[in-house]
């Protein structure tokens, strides 16, 4: 039969609090003496050393399943559950203990696999982080996100190269010690102070940008915290410069054409009542009236002309024939165009053209009409008697034709010269010396640089005259 190793114990030390008291008393009637105190002296000694040795074996029983236990707790964690040993005990506080170590295995099996799962969130969400801050790097717009505290937490690319700084360095700094517009830097720390009550705000914001003004429409959205608290702001800044110099453009565009009309309509309508009125009864009269009403209307029909081919041309509407030019051909004959009006000044209109024949890239009527339009107000500006030559000439080493048209005229003076390629602007001192729509000139402008892809420049003396040219690619 076999005893169980708890029983086991139990009978060891029963045997050796029985053996050596028989024992004892065994050897002491060998010898003939009597057993007496000494019997229980030694049976006292047996039952004390037999107990401690049960103890012994149940303590060190007791200790070696505890630590069973905490070697599997101490285990790292392995594909699924750990089993504790969950062995019978008859001992009570073994059994609490083992218990106690079963539970904390459990948990600390539950925090393991929880840590793992946070592990695994944080990776994706580190991720998804540095995809964010990839797409916002890319973007054309200026990004900045500031925390709570008025530090700066991101900018892309844009921002630093607008608010001339470095993420780097100034990552988790003050944005007043990194943006030196306090402007900029005011408009934030409003919008953040008073971001309880709203969460979304656009503001437009101006500034100097390489002694040339900017302005910006500012987007300033509030980032959720915990408790309903504002995190922080982001503020993307969107560059408006062009569209509001398109909008002033546009204005003064209608405000100019508004005038350039209302002129001669004024003039047309003054002379049409007085001739309803009958204030002129005499035939030179009436005629003279006649002939101011037709030239006011010729100068509206040019204006309405010029005004449509300027709108055409710039829209893309007008199409645009790309083929082998001869420089020669277009001056000769848009020089036969102008000669009436240069005669009716006794205007000497001169040619200088090469020998060779040389060819550029270029829309035949698009280049006739620029030429005209420098040819035409060369003639106008310059006094009666005067000299309006055109010269063409290749320079090979470039590989560009050269058109120079000067004239004698009266000049423009140095602070007039970066404005007379605006539309409707016109020198206020040259106005009562011919009429104009202030079109001719820009219009020249259009067709050489953005059309053709040229280059149309001016240099000018005050009362000795002026000299505009212009370059293009020649055909190889």
């Amino acid at each position: 039969m076999i005893i169980p190793r708890a029983r086991l114990d139990w009978v060891l030390a029963a045997g050796c609090a029985l053996l050596l008291p028989a024992a004892w008393m065994v050897w002491q009637k060998a010898h003939g003496t009597s057993a007496g105190a000494e019997m229980i002296i030694c049976g006292v000694l047996a039952a004390t050393v037999g107990f401690n040795w049960l103890s012994y074996r149940i303590a060190h029983r007791s200790l070696r399943s505890l630590h069973t236990q905490l070697r599997h707790i101490r285990r790292p964690l392995q594909t699924g559950l750990v089993p504790a040993n969950q062995a019978k005990t008859n001992d009570p506080a073994e059994a609490r203990v083992a218990g106690c170590l079963s539970a904390l295995q459990r948990e600390m099996e539950d925090l393991q696999q929880a840590k793992g799962m946070l592990d695994i969130r944080c990776r994706i969400e580190a991720h998804r982080r540095r995809e964010i801050e990839q797409i916002l790097l890319l973007v054309s717009d200026a990004v900045l996100i500031i925390n709570r505290f008025d530090e700066l937490i991101f900018a892309n690319r844009t921002a630093e190269e607008l608010l001339e700084f470095s993420l780097q360095t100034c990552q988790r700094k003050q944005i007043g010690d990194i943006i030196r517009d306090g402007a900029l830097v005011g408009q934030v720390r409003d919008f953040l102070a008073e971001s309880n009550r709203q969460f979304r705000q656009v503001v437009e914001y101006t500034c100097d940008s390489h002694d040339s003004p900017r302005t910006f429409r500012i987007w300033l959205h509030c980032l959720d915290g915990p408790n309903a608290q504002p995190a922080g702001v982001v503020a993307v800044l969107h560059d408006i410069t062009r569209e509001k110099e398109i909008e002033r453009s546009k204005t003064e565009f209608v405000s100019n054409v508004s005038h350039e009309l209302k002129t001669p309509l004024a003039s047309i309508k003054a002379y049409i009542e007085m001739l309803l009125d009958g204030e002129v009864n005499d035939p030179a009269g009436i005629r003279e009236f006649y002939e101011t009403i037709a030239g006011e209307t010729n100068r509206l029909h040019r204006m309405v002309d010029r005004i449509l081919d300027v709108s055409r041309i710039e829209s893309g509407m007008s199409r645009v024939v790309r083929e082998p030019v001869n420089m020669t051909a277009v001056v000769k004959q848009v020089a036969g165009m102008v000669l009436p009006q240069a005669r009716a000044k006794a205007i000497t209109l001169r040619q200088h053209l090469p020998s060779r024949l040389y060819q550029v890239e270029a829309d035949y009527d698009l280049l006739c009409q620029a030429v005209q339009n420098l040819l035409s107000n060369a003639i106008k500006y310059t006094p009666n008697g005067g000299t309006v030559s055109i010269r063409v000439t290749v320079q090979r080493q470039r590989g560009l034709a050269v058109i120079e048209v000067a004239d004698t005229g009266i000049g423009i003076e140095a602070e007039e010269l970066p404005r007379i390629f605006e539309k409707f602007y016109r020198i206020r001192a040259n106005m009562k010396m011919a009429p104009g729509t202030g079109l001719g000139l820009p219009l020249a402008k259009f067709i050489v640089e953005t059309i053709h892809r040229g280059k149309l420049t001016v240099t000018s003396q005050p009362k000795k005259g002026s000299v505009f040219r212009f370059e293009l690619p020649l055909v190889t």
